[in-house]
């Protein structure tokens, strides 16, 4: 058998492959799932249907082999004589009856083989008889309403009613709910823990869990079935045994002329009833056996009775302690590794995330800084075009009137400075020659010489001031046009505002 360490890629794809469709049905371990599939040729089928029904007792493949012509001559040496006689252990072991998985079938499906004399002298009524079955079905088929005239299906359903005791085929929950209905009805109220599904269900519980499966299986044609369920099966004390919850026992019974009872009796060999037999897990046989573990026949009393099980619950309870300290190992070292694999993978979600706004935030920072430098470059871009446009612009302010001239408008400014400016301009002079002279006043004064600047190319230029009168306020806007003397008058005192200067506080505060 494998160890709990078996290295799986020792296996190949195919293999791989077949050992994870037996695991996800059957949530077996490792260790033992590879032997089993082993043995099975790596066939999941045929290993899924062992683990469920249990293996056979003699394996096909090594029955095939050992049919096989083999070498019986043998070499004499020193450690092998021809007199040394062979033991084996394995012979004086008490071998356990294995008990089989049974599904049930429809009960129209389950057939009763005569014994053979009966066969051979019934040979011919049974060939004419089905010979005319089959005329018959095909004129019914031919012609359906001659079928019904004469009522051949309800006769056959009906023969098939009468051949089942006249008890109607159900599902295996609703046959053990009438089974148990028609108990209580029969013996009164009573305390046993019956399971309330099938036989097959019954059985896999008791192998996933570990527990013993006691059946009984009675026959409302013997006499002596009702005494053994008043007297033994309902006495208190293997009322009390059977509901112990440190027994671990599943009870499950069933009345033979239900389709299932009676499978489950040809498959337990059952020769009397009542019958109960008590099934369990028999892990010195394999890992997926179930073995028949006492088989209580006829009416017995309620001492002998309890004797028996428990004698055989006491032989097989050490096996199962050491399973069930396997798989609790089992379960721990995989608890320890599912919680170790979870902190794992919660640790390294920690680190991507940590990772992950790391990213951001150097991503953040180069972009920022990449719009810092945009922004930085166009501001320096506009600064130039800005200087450059004062110098072309002063090269084309026209020159103040001089002073003997009448036909002028006098204006006096008040710079963002403190300093006052009075100028004089022409009575056609645009607004705009007025702002434009605010803008280039500072190269206008220092005399620097603007012929020929040229004109910024791709440039708007916009005045970041504006141009108020006092008392009453009202302010000159560029964009509305019109001359000095149309918008001001002959003469007029006006303040030069900055519009720009909220638009920087704005800017420091973010």
């Amino acid at each position: 058998m494998a160890d709990a360490g078996f290295d799986i890629a020792q296996l190949t794809e195919e293999q791989q492959l077949a050992l994870q469709q037996f695991t996800a049905v059957t949530d077996q371990e490792v260790k033992d799932a590879v032997p089993l599939l082993q043995r099975c040729q790596w066939n999941v089928q045929i290993a899924i249907a062992r683990f469920f029904d249990g293996e056979p007792a003699e394996d096909p493949v090594a029955a095939a082999a050992a049919a096989a012509p083999q070498d019986t001559r043998r070499q004499e040496t020193l450690l092998n004589g021809f007199g040394t006689p062979r033991s084996s252990t394995s012979s004086r072991r008490s071998r356990i009856e294995p008990a089989p998985r049974v599904v049930p079938q429809p009960e129209s499906q389950v057939t009763v083989r005569p014994p053979l004399l009966l066969a051979i002298l019934f040979a011919p009524f049974s060939l004419v008889y089905s010979l005319f079955s089959r005329w018959f079905r095909f004129v019914g088929w031919m012609f359906p309403p001659l079928t019904r005239l004469l009522g051949g299906g309800n006769a056959a359903a009906a023969g098939r009613r009468n051949a089942a005791g006249g008890r109607r085929p159900l599902n295996p929950r609703d046959t053990a709910a009438r089974f148990i209905r028609e108990f209580e009805e029969e013996y009164g109220e009573h305390s046993l823990p019956f399971f309330e599904n099938g036989y097959a269900q019954a059985f896999d519980l008791a192998k996933k869990n570990l527990q013993f499966l006691l059946v009984i299986l009675v026959s409302t044609e013997h006499d002596e079935t009702a005494s053994f369920i008043r007297e033994t099966l309902l006495s208190q004390e293997v009322v009390d045994f059977v509901r112990n919850p440190d027994n671990n026992i599943i009870l499950w019974a069933g009345n033979v002329h239900d389709s299932e009872a009676y499978q489950v009796s040809t498959s337990l060999n059952c020769t009397k009833f009542p019958f109960a037999g008590l099934i369990v897990h028999t892990p010195q046989v394999s890992s997926t056996a179930m073995g028949i573990a006492a088989r209580i026949a006829g009416p017995t009393p309620p001492a002998q009775f309890l004797a028996k099980l428990r004698q055989a619950i006491t032989t097989h309870s050490e096996p199962l302690a050491r399973v069930r300290a396997t798989r609790a190992e089992q379960q721990a070292t995989r608890s320890i590794r599912e919680q170790q694999n979870s902190a794992y993978e919660r640790s390294l979600a920690i680190d991507r995330e940590r990772a992950r706004k790391k990213k951001e935030e150097a991503e953040r920072k180069a972009r920022e800084e990449k719009e810092a430098l945009a922004r930085q470059a166009a501001a320096e871009l506009h600064a130039a075009n800005l200087v450059q446009w004062r110098k072309w612009r002063a090269s084309s302010v026209a020159a103040e009137p001089p002073a003997t001239e009448k036909d002028v408008v006098r204006i006096s400014l008040r710079m963002p400075t403190a300093e006052r400016i009075v100028r004089r301009f022409t009575t056609d002079a645009h607004i705009e020659e007025l702002y434009a002279f605010v803008e280039c006043y500072d190269i206008l004064q220092s005399g620097e010489s603007t012929a020929g600047a040229p004109e910024p190319e791709d440039f708007a230029h916009e005045y970041d001031f504006q141009l108020v009168s006092p008392m009453p306020r009202e302010v000159y806007d560029v964009k509305a046009g019109g001359t000095i003397r149309e918008r001001i008058g002959r003469s007029g005192n006006l303040i030069v505002e900055r519009t720009d200067v909220e638009s920087d506080e704005e800017g420091e505060e973010e």
